[in-house]
């Protein structure tokens, strides 16, 4: 009974915050510094994750593939593939659902308990739409770059691996790259990031606006905001892939 209440009350706060901006000026204020929070500030942990992940990927990659009859282009294929099929869109995304989750709920679960929102109702303000729909457009536009810049970062750290140990060389690590590229695999990659970006942000946003007490509420509604997101990624990067690329 408890999971359709928390769903009725998730998809009436989703239709308070996709209601249309009152003041368009404010909206496009807001959604500038959301772009700069939720985007360029994730740029930092992006890079240091994708490379590390691409270069081990590739060591992996290579320690495995001991048949002499398989060729060692398949490296460079196998990096890529797992960087864009997977790694970057679900991984990264799993690790923005922890930094980025936990910092819009915390905010707007803070405004919660300092009744800060219950004034924005007073002035006659839409408070969901007002504090979460620019942090969810500004996510839905910023997070398909991060995931397009963590696969080439990925594939990147494959590279190095390449150009400093004896596994393979850059010359079968590009040749690998270069094969049986098909670009649909990186429109269903986006697709996915989109999905994860709506359920980081609105699930976030949901705990936090929802909470009622003290400063202690705001922490576990910011640890709820992670788990739930997390296992909703998982569960939505398990039917996207079922429908999409089957």
């Amino acid at each position: 009974m408890n999971f359709f209440q928390q769903t009725g009350r998730y998809l009436l706060f989703m239709w308070q915050v996709l209601s249309k901006p009152e003041k368009r000026k404010v909206f496009y204020k807001q959604l500038m510094t959301e772009f700069y929070a939720i985007g360029v500030d994730s740029f930092g942990i992006v890079v240091i994750i994708s490379v590390f992940m691409g270069a081990v990927v590739s060591i992996l990659v290579a320690y495995n593939l001991d048949n002499p009859l398989i060729p060692m282009k398949m490296i460079g294929y196998s990096t890529r593939e797992m960087a864009i099929l997977e790694f970057s869109p679900t991984m990264i995304s799993l690790i923005l659902a922890g930094k980025v989750g936990s910092s819009i709920a915390s905010q707007v679960g803070t405004m919660r308990v300092t009744e800060q929102i219950d004034a924005l109702e007073i002035m006659g303000i839409n408070p969901a739409n007002f504090l979460v729909f620019p942090k969810l457009i500004a996510a839905i536009l910023i997070h398909p770059a991060l995931i397009v810049f963590s696969m080439v970062v990925s594939i990147f750290g494959g590279f190095i691996v390449a150009s400093l140990t004896n596994l393979f060389t850059p010359d079968e690590y590009i040749q690998g790259l270069r094969s049986w590229f098909d670009a649909f695999t990186v429109f269903y990659a986006l697709i996915k990031t989109v999905v994860f970006a709506i359920i980081i942000v609105s699930i976030a946003g949901f705990q936090g606006y929802i909470i009622k007490g003290g400063s202690i509420e705001v922490g576990r509604a910011s640890t709820k905001a992670v788990v739930y997101a997390s296992i909703l990624i998982i569960v939505f990067n398990l039917i996207l892939t079922q429908t999409i690329l089957i």
